[in-house]
């Protein structure tokens, strides 16, 4: 089994470019996330199991989780295996008398599952590391001060020194009598 890391699901969203929607699912040691495109119904299908909204019928995946439950089986994880071509490949894991079965599936459709039966949903490492992403730190003050001295150190104290005294003196009212301006052409 290749080496497996443990995320959450973060948030689902709307792309603004093209409207379709994005699972973010959030490695939980670390800030590094996993951003899957999934369809709208899968979308809404997590977000009612996130927000647990109450539905007049089950759904799809409410469906799929009493079943699983009245066969006497137990769902233990969900899985995103693999990544090829952009699209993810994913199972979900069953324990069926005391058989451990992979469920080849959509990683939508487990993560609505998971979202319904709060199993952990696990990532391969070498999707993380395909795809993952990890945010830019920001800059602190104390980045910033060593950027402003760096830049003071590459141009040199005078030449700034020049520049601030050039604008220290100038005067803005003195813009309109200059004679060589077009106003005095005429």
């Amino acid at each position: 089994m290749p080496k497996m890391v443990e995320v959450e699901i973060d948030s689902v969203r709307v792309s603004l470019t093209n409207q379709q929607r994005i699972v973010i699912l959030k490695e939980k040691d670390q800030e590094r996330y996993l951003p899957i495109w999934i369809g709208l119904y899968e979308a809404e299908a997590i977000t009612i199991a996130l927000q647990e909204i109450q539905v007049a019928r089950p759904q799809t995946h409410d469906l799929l989780k009493t079943l699983i439950q009245s066969l006497n089986a137990v769902l233990l994880r969900v899985e995103v295996i693999s990544l090829s071509d952009d699209v993810f490949y994913g199972n979900i894991v069953l324990n069926i008398n005391g058989e451990i079965h992979q469920i080849d599936c959509r990683p939508s459709d487990a993560l609505a599952l998971a979202a319904r039966t709060l199993v952990p949903i696990l990532i391969s490492e070498d999707v993380m590391r395909q795809a993952g992403i990890v945010p830019e730190a920001d800059i602190t003050d104390e980045e910033m001060t060593i950027a402003e001295d760096d830049i003071e150190n590459e141009l040199g104290k005078e030449d700034l020194d020049v520049f601030e005294d050039f604008l220290q003196n100038y005067n803005l009212d003195d813009l309109g009598d200059n004679p060589d301006s077009e106003e005095n052409d005429q």
